[in-house]
């Protein structure tokens, strides 16, 4: 992406038209390498879908825009690469520390609540990061993740999101932190199998999670004739950035008409693109959440429910809720505690201290108006 990126900054220059990207230019991000493997799950690829490489194959259809095989050593820890890593691009920082380091090197190095995550693919990265050092973790701002079906189909099975069924166990540890109790909502993956060490029993706080599930990001399309209207001109014109974009985008376009016929017009649901906007405009008051936290809890276990979304509906009364509310600390109330907890309710989804916290989009300042926004901000 840096590579094309680059191609395209000289194409805007030679042609006379405005950069843009200021924000990529001041802040250089840093770029760093995860796991190969989910955590105890088997791996999955989504190459069915979209091609090898993940885009559709766009390196063999544009060889052009693939960069050189060298920039592999940049990220190769002890390697005694000839390329100079600060010069390697003018875009990024190649970081030879692995993913979830950086994640906990950033949270550190920073004050408390001033950074943010945004996740918009499996958590594996993340649940490391928690695991290997989680009062420094809880140290984040927010984490915003791009996952799970709460209220509607999956799009992998007819329960789970991709991204979550991919690393279910890792889906479940992380959002295990928002619980008071994080050891309730765990993953019942044996001690002696686990990866990944168990929490302590006493954290500092509790994690801030705001969930972008296939309910909210699955209506935000882009139609395919919208799609090759806007972006032909750009392609017509030379623009490096379009020509790479336009070929998985159209080839995304092929796959869904592959899958559902071609009765109707495709469109493609811009899953990672709305998680993004919902980072860049948070503050907007357009968008929507549930009147209150929800205990939305992973499905590790399940033969055909691996990486389900599950919630609560029963019109059930939570003994503790009203006390809870009124508490600053409900872990250690003894008005909480007293009262929390339900006699059979073994998994804990009557109780405020046990289930997880979760909040949720649910609506966006514009559903039809973000395929236009997304088209700006690219392409401009």
């Amino acid at each position: 992406m840096f590579h094309v990126l680059e191609k395209e900054l000289q194409w805007r220059r030679s042609t006379g038209r405005p950069e843009g990207f200021e924000t990529m230019k001041k802040c250089k991000p840093i770029v760093a390498v995860g796991p190969e493997h989910s955590l105890e799950d088997e791996c999955l690829m989504a190459d069915y879908f979209h091609g090898l490489d993940g885009l559709h194959n766009v390196h063999e259809a544009h060889p052009h825009l693939s960069p050189s095989e060298t920039w592999k050593s940049l990220f190769q820890s002890g390697s005694e690469s000839p390329v100079d890593a600060a010069a390697s691009s003018p875009f990024f920082t190649p970081s030879k520390e692995p993913a979830h380091k950086e994640i906990l090197r950033i949270l550190r190095e920073n004050p408390v609540d001033s950074v943010s995550i945004c996740a918009v693919g499996p958590l594996t990265n993340v649940a490391m990061a928690a695991a290997e050092d989680p009062e420094a973790f809880l140290r984040v701002k927010e984490l915003v993740v791009m996952g799970g079906a709460v209220n509607v189909e999956g799009n992998i099975t007819p329960v789970a999101e991709f991204n979550c069924y991919a690393d279910a166990v890792a889906a479940a540890r992380v959002y295990a932190l928002t619980s008071y109790e994080p050891a309730a909502t765990m993953p019942p993956v044996p001690q002696r199998l686990s990866t990944l060490p168990p929490y302590p029993a006493k954290l500092s706080r509790q994690l801030k999670l705001t969930l972008a599930p296939l309910d909210i990001t699955t209506p935000h399309l882009i139609p395919k004739g919208f799609f090759a209207e806007r972006i032909q001109p750009h392609v017509d014109a030379g623009s490096p950035l379009a020509t790479w974009v336009s070929h998985f985008v159209m080839g995304a376009f092929g796959q869904i008409e592959k899958m559902e016929g071609d009765a109707k017009e495709p469109g493609l649901s811009m899953h990672d693109p709305l998680t993004v906007w919902y980072m860049l405009t948070h503050d907007d008051a357009r968008w929507k959440f549930p009147a209150k936290l929800e205990d939305v809890r992973v499905e590790t276990s399940g033969q055909w429910t691996r990486g389900m979304h599950v919630v609560d509906n029963r019109p059930l009364v939570k003994p503790a809720e009203v006390a809870a509310l009124a508490s600053l600390d409900p872990r250690n109330d003894p008005s909480v505690v007293a009262v929390d907890g339900v006699s059979g309710d073994t998994s804990g989804w009557l109780s405020v201290l046990k289930g997880n916290r979760v909040n949720r989009l649910v609506e966006s300042p514009g559903q039809d108006d973000f395929k236009d926004v997304w088209m700006k901000r690219v392409f401009a």
